[in-house]
């Protein structure tokens, strides 16, 4: 579970990485599409690569001042 953003949208966001780096061509088959999938999906779990949230709390409290309300102090 992400501690902050939601799992929607560190989904979509490696959706979208997954499109732009192996889904942009075409394939022989739904065989080929499943080992490229499969080799994309090894050399991102090698590299431990993952969303990096730079959201913070405090950032939202400031833009989104109706969603995320003052802490009481």
């Amino acid at each position: 579970m992400p501690r902050n953003g939601s799992c929607d949208n560190m989904a979509e966001m490696e959706l979208s990485i997954l499109t732009r780096q192996c889904l942009n061509r075409r394939f022989d088959g739904s065989n080929h599409m499943g080992e490229a999938i499969a080799a994309w999906q090894k050399t991102r779990n090698e590299k431990d690569l993952r969303a990096t949230w730079r959201f913070t709390t405090s950032d939202a409290r400031v833009k989104l001042k109706g969603l995320y309300p003052m802490a009481d102090k």
